[in-house]
């Protein structure tokens, strides 16, 4: 077992929307941080959609989810906390001296006085398609998620599933597309009512009942065989490009094995509170791990629970800090940084 013994003020689980902006605030609060993230790279699950349009991040005109990423990691990244990428937490105790000891898929340990837990809703690693020969097709035209537009301009496309991700996306890429074909094996599409309207004068075609069974080619996919569930019925049909939105796994480990309280809808989340306080003191949630009454689902709530998160935290380290650090047009800590944005000519 590696043992990392260097002691850190807050440790965050995850290096999405809400660990980068923890990460920031927790420096701007002066604490001594460490991000530990499962990926290669950070940034969450907006590397789900790099090409999207976000809209609704305050006080920010449109950006592409890759431009996005971009900016929240050089946010983060402030204060220089330590980084540890590729690492999965797995195991989680805390200590008699009230230290918490973060174990991880490679065997290795950390040591925190207060944690927060930003690890998303469990949605980075997609759910395979279940069938032969699929994962030979990934390097050329079987997708699992949209990184850039211009491999599906004018391409007869094929969506694989009926959750509002894959609505989503066939309506995003009917305007460009030669044409696109949504298929879902249930009996309804399960996006939001609006955007399955938003289909037929997309003219995307759906089909319901309706799964891959084969994909058929030697480089890329040509032909894939469809099944229809209930009839029994196949076709084969030409494709360019399968495009596959089954959902995404998620690691239940570490939240069975806590001792958090989770949310009894799902049991996948934490049920905290608006603080992001947790039953565990000192551990805290951000992002969309946490659920509580007055949840806001968008990004920009990401950021409030990883700022409500940090303040915890300090004030669990210090009960006599202050509840929030002082705004950034006061604080000192950025006297020198402004310069650079200030006086460029």
């Amino acid at each position: 077992m590696e043992d990392n013994k260097e002691l850190y003020d807050v440790t965050i689980i995850g290096g999405g929307p809400a660990g980068l902006f923890a990460a920031f605030y927790a420096g701007l609060r002066e604490m001594k941080v460490k991000v530990i993230e499962a990926q290669d790279r950070l940034g969450g699950k907006v590397h789900v959609y790099p090409q999207k349009m976000i809209w609704d991040v305050g006080g920010m005109t449109p950006v592409t989810g890759s431009k996005l990423i971009e900016q929240m990691i050089e946010q983060g990244l402030t204060f220089d906390p330590t980084v540890e990428l590729e690492q999965t937490i797995t195991k989680m105790n805390k200590l008699d001296s009230q230290i918490f000891e973060l174990e991880t898929d490679q065997q290795k340990k950390h040591y925190s006085k207060t944690v927060v837990m930003a690890v998303g809703g469990g949605i980075i690693d997609p759910i395979k398609l279940d069938v032969d020969h699929a994962s030979t097709f990934e390097d050329s035209n079987l997708f699992y998620s949209v990184q850039s537009l211009q491999d599906f301009k004018n391409k007869t496309i094929l969506i694989s599933g009926g959750g509002p991700s894959a609505v989503d996306w066939a309506n995003e890429l009917a305007p460009i597309a030669k044409k696109v074909l949504l298929i879902y094996r249930g009996d309804q599409l399960k996006g939001h009512e609006a955007d399955v309207s938003k289909l037929t004068k997309n003219n995307v075609e759906y089909r319901t009942h309706t799964e891959i069974t084969a994909l058929l080619g030697d480089d890329q996919i040509r032909e894939v065989t469809l099944l229809h569930n209930q009839t029994k019925q196949t076709e084969i049909l030409s494709v360019d490009a399968v495009l596959v939105n089954h959902g995404y796994h998620r690691n239940h480990q570490l939240m069975n094995e806590s001792g958090l309280r989770m949310d009894l809808k799902d049991n996948y989340f934490i049920k905290g509170n608006v603080l992001g306080e947790s039953n565990i003191p000192g551990l805290y949630g951000a992002g969309d791990i946490l659920s509580h009454d007055g949840k806001l689902h968008l990004i920009a709530g990401a950021f409030q629970d990883a700022a409500n998160a940090v303040n915890g935290a300090k004030r669990y380290l210090d009960p006599e800090a202050q509840k929030v650090a002082l705004v950034s047009s006061h604080n000192d800590r950025f006297k020198e940084k402004n310069k650079q944005y200030l006086y460029v000519k």
